[in-house]
């Protein structure tokens, strides 16, 4: 858990529930660090390398209604990308067109996001502040997060400025596995099967052919 995290997720109402569980002590102490040294937290190589692997992650936004809206952003490998020390950014891809989390951000610039690693447990929370950046604003920024690999068009590219962030226990995060996860176990497997099918083929026509060496 990053320094400031617990000033920003630890209202009130939250300390109210944590005492009532017994779990204000250890999360009491991290609120008050946080408060007593105002400021944004830096990501560290760690955050760096983590999100550089990520194909997605999940983005939630608050409308005007005071409501929530949570929605899931996936591309290529590394299309998640750290800009320096206290920001992180992404290619907005042309989606269903409903804009929702762009026109919130529009309201209110406050976002936390969640990147989860399925295969090896692994979560990251993010607090931050969007900002959304056109083409006609800046074309050239948002091309470097365009990748030439993959054929969806990018409508915009979104910059989020780190407040805080936590590394979330690995408890009841169901292991899943991408193609490309799975992909270095599956290739050795096809393989073995293709070369045991050949044999097969070799041994069917040897006795066929009445050949005592395939009996």
């Amino acid at each position: 858990m990053s320094k400031h995290y617990g000033s920003i997720a630890f209202t009130d109402a939250v300390v109210g529930v944590q005492r009532e569980y017994g779990s204000d002590g250890f999360y009491g102490r991290k609120r008050v660090q946080g408060n007593a040294a105002p400021g944004i937290d830096a990501l560290t190589d760690d955050e760096r390398e983590y999100l550089a692997e990520r194909d997605s992650f999940y983005l939630s936004t608050v409308s005007e209604t005071g409501w929530p809206y949570v929605q899931y952003r996936g591309g290529p490998t590394g299309f998640l990308r750290v800009v320096d020390d206290h920001t992180i950014g992404w290619a907005d891809f042309r989606g269903n067109l409903q804009y929702i989390s762009t026109g919130n951000v529009g309201g209110d610039d406050r976002v936390a996001i969640i990147a989860l690693d399925y295969a090896h447990q692994r979560r990251l929370k993010i607090f931050g502040h969007a900002r959304v950046v056109t083409v006609a604003e800046d074309p050239a920024l948002v091309k470097s997060f365009a990748n030439p690999d993959y054929s969806a068009e990018v409508e915009r590219a979104v910059l989020v400025t780190v407040e805080a962030f936590d590394w979330n226990c690995q408890q009841h995060i169901t292991p899943r596995f991408s193609a490309a996860e799975l992909e270095p176990h599956l290739a050795p497997l096809r393989r073995q099967l293709a070369d045991l099918q050949a044999e097969n083929a070799r041994l069917r026509e040897g006795l066929g052919s009445g050949d005592p060496a395939a009996r």
